[in-house]
């Protein structure tokens, strides 16, 4: 379950189906993958073909998955 948003766009996003901040080309593959992160029970979850999911270096551990290009989310698991 996704408990916190560092981005506000995603965040709003999240909530309400849209958000003007974000590339509309990217909507549909940042809605999937968020909503992928809502019903993970682990961080393996997110391991999806297409999503390119990888552990971060660094303190606290953080993943990321691939939406388009250069574009990416990141999160951090609790649990």
């Amino acid at each position: 379950m996704i408990k916190s948003f560092y981005s506000k766009a995603l965040k709003e996003l999240f909530l309400d189906g849209k958000s003007p901040k974000l590339d509309q080309k990217l909507v549909a593959r940042c809605l999937r993958r968020l909503d992928v992160l809502d019903q993970a029970e682990k961080p393996e979850d997110m391991n999806i073909p297409g999503f390119n999911f990888h552990g971060l270096q660094g303190n606290p551990k953080r993943y990321s998955v691939h939406v388009n290009g250069p574009w990416v989310i990141t999160f951090e698991w609790r649990g």
